[in-house]
């Protein structure tokens, strides 16, 4: 062989190693981009399925809350109504007040 097949034999192996190297890169870039398309899929469903959870959880303790609330207030009403007013001994001390003598 003379100088310029070799020369010629070393570009084409140059050729065929750039196709390999730039198959193989196509090849990673694939699976690469394959892989986080899987993960963002299973995170998307393990966030949703949690999220859900939370949500029915938080609806739950909510509406408990809201009636522990709704039982305390009307427990006070009940409490306030059955207590009785003393008008006599109010206008005692208002009239006490006004006129200086508390």
């Amino acid at each position: 062989m003379d100088e310029q097949d070799i020369l010629h034999h070393l570009l084409e192996i140059e050729a065929q190693s750039l196709s390999l190297v730039t198959d193989a890169q196509a090849e990673a870039d694939r699976r690469i981009t394959e892989a986080e398309n899987k993960n963002r899929s299973r995170y998307e469903e393990r966030y949703g399925t949690e999220t859900a959870a939370q949500d029915e959880r938080y609806g739950k303790e909510l509406a408990l809350i809201k009636e522990d609330y709704e039982r305390q207030l009307e427990e006070y009403r009940q409490s306030l109504e059955a207590m009785s007013a003393d008008t006599d001994a109010f206008r005692k001390f208002i009239d006490a007040c006004l006129e200086g003598d508390f």
